[in-house]
């Protein structure tokens, strides 16, 4: 009976110690160029590791942060550079995991990239919205006089908050604001 204790007990241990050695691992090691991304990163712990730690460690990866948007109390919009290519990633802030990674299309000061509140038909709808928009015409996203512009979106996906993922959404008819303009290439 001793015996069978003090193996469950080394074995808790053990597990113990590789399991708190799992959580200090940040979001992206392991991850490897060519790699699938997404798939490699889905469920990860969201490390609170200061950003310029996380660029130096993984300069292999060319990671470099984005930036950031606060969804709701419980879910926040990380955008991150990896191998060359845009991420977005949905943090769930409840248990510090990735819940949801989408590969954002290559945007433009021509196709710049939004988050906010769009409108389809002209009915406002409801959550979210990640989109690359047309603007074509040149607007200059930083000008508060065109703010309220609306732009057609050329992709777009709807934060699901209640599912922590993204969702396709129809770009038919649907337009966004200018001021949600997100990227520094969306205007000067």
């Amino acid at each position: 009976m001793f015996k069978i204790r003090a193996v469950l007990f080394l074995l808790v241990i053990v597990c113990g110690e590789a399991w708190a050695l799992n959580l200090n691992e940040d979001e992206f090691a392991g991850l490897k160029c060519g790699a699938d991304i997404p798939k490699s990163l889905l469920g990860k712990h969201d490390s609170d590791e200061r950003v310029v730690v996380l660029e130096q460690r993984h300069k292999d990866l060319g990671l470099k942060n984005l930036g950031g948007t606060e969804i709701s109390d419980h879910l926040f919009l990380a955008s991150w550079q990896i191998c060359g290519s845009e991420y977005e990633l949905l943090v769930n802030r409840k248990i510090d995991r990735i819940s949801d990674v989408l590969p954002f299309p290559r945007h433009s000061a021509n196709s710049p990239m939004f988050i906010g509140a769009c409108k389809a038909d002209g009915k406002e709808i409801p959550g979210t919205v990640v989109a690359v928009l047309n603007n074509g015409a040149g607007y200059n996203a930083r000008d508060g006089k065109v703010a309220n512009t609306m732009l057609q979106a050329t992709v777009a996906w709807k934060i699901d908050e209640a599912q922590k993922k993204f969702a396709k959404q129809s770009t038919e008819n649907l337009k966004c604001p200018l001021s949600g303009i997100v990227t520094q290439d969306g205007g000067s």
